[in-house]
């Protein structure tokens, strides 16, 4: 039996161990979050919807997870991440059943809302994780590596996805999904831990920022206070923008526009999509990892956000574009969004050390905001511009009627870069009051 010393803190390989589980949990949440890319027909036709209800049915999973992000945030600040992910992974399995075996579309949306409000405490919590069981100097890295863990989830809900679709059917492979998400669940119970001392390591933050030694100032009165900082205000906008693009197009509506522009099959569509998001994936830790290199989170956010929203007008606005030109297309653009990560250190920078939790969950709350409000958004102009055109009971939309849609993307997105000027950059230190 190994004696650990409580003078010292806990190596990265111990860090990584308890910090994972939680990862795993986001990645099947964002596994949960980008499937219906894949199964846009099948949902379709089994449930006779339109492309606003599928955009609606799909949204269903932001509305809950953006609804839960401000309470994650606080009640990690109050009971820990390791019960929150344990009963998040129980709830998520039940939303995965349901969803598997919705015999309607109302069943299906309420399997869909369990599921996003019970993932919803992942994030928050693998930050509150990255925040006790690393150093500081790692914060922004260790954030990009849970995008990075996170995305890998959503690659598997592309081309596997698809294959596995077509072996086994959509309702089969998300029972299965729900059994992996119990199993998950269960391993975070026994081996996580919320703070070093708790496994017999000196801690990385200071006694008087556990949530024990601090003053309970309310549930409103954390929100209302985070709000207080310009920084805050802004950066609850900006990331909704970027993620918005990247999760309505490889989460929903990439698929099918590829299969219309380029008339290739939904799986070859759906590996196109995945380009996407792991040049994402790749993105999201090489951003924090230079923030925290350079010690410096506005300039770097800046050029990141101009090279994703030049890459976005292109993949838009460029017509009879090429599928040689596509795919270093849809990396460069998908890298440049990770840049997105870098608005949590940022945030927990902008704000006292005891806010933590809350902070984040307000800066998730922004970020899901995005595709929540896109993804359905789309949807509404796809069927407003729909020419009557169906095969095999499902809607067809032309390649105008999409980049109509996609345009919403675009002008969020450019939003976002121009609010980034309005920030204050924190040059990587905690604000303490």
């Amino acid at each position: 039996m190994t004696i650990v010393s409580h003078d010292t803190t806990p190596s990265m390989a111990a860090g990584l161990f308890v910090w994972g589980f939680g990862a795993v949990f986001y990645l099947l949440g964002f596994f949960h979050r980008v499937a219906p890319a894949v199964i846009t027909g099948e949902l379709m036709r089994d449930f006779q919807i339109s492309a606003a209800a599928l955009g609606n049915l799909s949204a269903f999973y932001f509305y809950s997870y953006v609804a839960m992000q401000i309470p994650t945030g606080i009640l990690a600040d109050r009971w820990g991440p390791r019960r929150l992910l344990t009963l998040g992974a129980l709830v998520a399995a039940m939303g995965a059943v349901m969803f598997a075996w919705a015999p309607s579309l109302a069943w299906a949306a309420a399997g869909r809302l369990l599921i996003g409000g019970s993932v919803a405490v992942a994030f928050v919590c693998l930050l509150k994780l990255a925040a006790s069981w690393f150093s500081p100097q790692r914060f922004a890295m260790v954030t990009g590596l849970a995008l990075f863990c996170g995305i890998i989830g959503a690659v598997f809900a592309g081309t596997p996805l698809r294959i596995f679709v077509d072996q086994f059917g959509w309702r089969n492979v998300m029972l299965f999904s729900a059994a992996t998400t119990v199993l998950i669940g269960a391993g975070t119970w026994l081996f996580v831990r919320d703070y070093p001392e708790e496994k017999g390591y000196r801690d990385f933050i200071p006694l008087p920022s556990h949530p024990a030694a601090k003053k309970d100032s309310g549930i409103i009165a954390d929100v209302l206070h985070v709000f207080t900082y310009r920084n805050i205000v802004l950066l609850f906008v900006i990331p909704g923008g970027i993620v918005g693009c990247v999760l309505t197009f490889s989460g929903l509506w990439g698929v099918p526009y590829l299969t219309t522009l380029h008339g290739v099959s939904p799986t070859a569509a759906a590996t196109l999509t995945s380009a996407l998001l792991v040049a994402w994936a790749v993105g999201g830790p090489f951003f924090g990892w230079l923030s925290d290199r350079l010690r410096n989170r506005k300039k770097l956010y800046l050029i990141g956000c101009a090279i994703s929203v030049s890459g976005w007008a292109a993949l838009i606005l460029v017509r009879d574009i090429s599928l040689s030109m596509l795919i270093p297309l849809l990396v460069i653009t998908g890298f440049s969004s990770g840049c997105m990560i870098i608005s949590f250190a940022f945030a927990k920078e902008s704000v006292p050390t005891h806010l933590a939790g809350t902070v984040s969950g307000v800066i998730n709350m922004g970020v899901m905001a995005g595709p929540m409000i896109l993804q359905p958004a789309v949807g509404w102009v796809l069927d407003r511009m729909w020419t009557g055109d169906m095969v095999m009971d499902v809607r067809m939309y032309d390649v105008v009627a999409y980049r109509s849609g996609f345009g919403l993307m675009l002008l969020w997105i450019t939003a976002s870069f121009f609010l980034l000027f309005f920030t204050r950059d924190t040059g990587c230190r905690q604000r303490v009051a």
